[in-house]
């Protein structure tokens, strides 16, 4: 008898399963040319080049130390039209609610969404409201349109052999959030959860020649290095010892046995610029509010197209690839 499959916790984790159900299901059934390129945001024409983004969010608990679902679903769409070095401008939201919702509750969220969208620069032009049976949950989708500017190229498969890594800071923050507060663990980790307009704006106006963003969501940076290798045929060396990662997290990591290079976040980016910009690109970084932290933590090189590797602080090598399996469900 044919077993039958059925979607399993590892599909939401931003790693392998999520790739394959992507391109299995979804990406066979709506292949064109801007879809195919498996990018954050659909460039496309129009007045100008115009990029357009979707995203939905599920994230428990509805809010979290740093941020709620409202604040998340802002930055998460926002920040992936960032990414194409598009300016984002609207947002549509639409709203899944579940009986049972406390509305003081749904308050505070839409106010956070609000303030949001109000400091990442953006107008809700749009929105729907849906009530389903449940256990008083949300369930927010959000579509966001944004406008690149004629000089701007930038694209996951653009990585050019000689670039430098940078990340804008902490890695791991807004899981090790979320986790803390599902198990009752009492610490001061709050999520990262915010809009990378500054950032990007800043090294776009300094004349830093990006090549390549990617905000570090699910599945960590160790998946997007590897992802990123794949689509521009290089390999990515990361150094250990340059990861920039705070101590709570750490010594959090130590405990529950998680690795940060696989663990997500809600603001912070991995940026691909020219060796000669690098240090000019970490001290932009570290002087916007989301990126005191900054750091170099590697270079693009040609040994193995396709590949991610990191420089281990004893000496060795480890190969890094796409996360397998689930991280942590719900996390966005």
């Amino acid at each position: 008898m044919k077993q039958e499959k059925k979607i399993t916790m590892a599909h939401g984790s931003g790693g392998r399963a999520t790739s394959d159900l992507i391109r299995e299901i979804f990406a066979r059934e709506f292949t064109n040319p801007v879809l195919d390129a498996m990018e954050d945001a659909a460039v496309v024409p129009g007045s100008g080049k115009i990029a357009f983004t979707t995203d939905s969010f599920v994230v428990e608990p509805l809010e979290f130390p740093g941020g709620d679902i409202g604040r998340l679903s802002v930055c998460g769409t926002v920040n992936d039209l960032l990414m194409r070095g598009a300016v984002p401008k609207y947002l549509t939201c639409g709203f899944v609610l579940q009986e049972g919702l406390d509305l003081e509750l749904l308050q505070r969220i839409v106010a956070s969404l609000a303030a949001t969208a109000r400091e990442a620069g953006v107008a809700v032009v749009a929105g729907d409201t849906k009530v389903v049976e449940g256990n008083g949950g949300l369930i927010i989708n959000t579509a966001g349109v944004g406008f690149v500017p004629e000089n701007v190229c930038i694209s996951a498969a653009n990585c050019q052999v000689g670039d430098v890594i940078l990340v804008s800071g902490h890695l791991g923050d807004h899981h090790a959030a979320i986790l803390s507060r599902r198990m009752g663990i009492y610490n001061t980790i709050e999520s990262d959860c915010a809009p990378l307009g500054e950032m990007v704006g800043a090294l776009l106006e300094a004349g830093i020649r990006v090549h390549c963003l990617r905000d570090i969501t699910r599945g960590g940076l160790g998946t997007v290095l590897k992802e990123l290798a794949e689509a521009s045929q290089v390999t990515m060396a990361i150094e250990e010892e340059f990861l920039p990662i705070d101590a709570q997290v750490r010594d959090f990591c130590g405990l529950m046995g998680l690795d940060p290079l696989y663990m997500g976040n809600e603001g912070k980016l991995v940026a691909f610029v020219a060796p000669e910009d690098a240090d000019r690109a970490c001290e932009i970084l570290s002087g916007c509010v989301y990126g005191k932290h900054a750091a170099v933590i590697g270079t693009v090189t040609d040994e193995e197209p396709g590949s991610a590797y990191v420089n281990t602080a004893i000496g060795g090598k480890r190969v890094l690839d796409v996360l397998f399996g689930e991280g942590l469900p719900r996390i966005c």
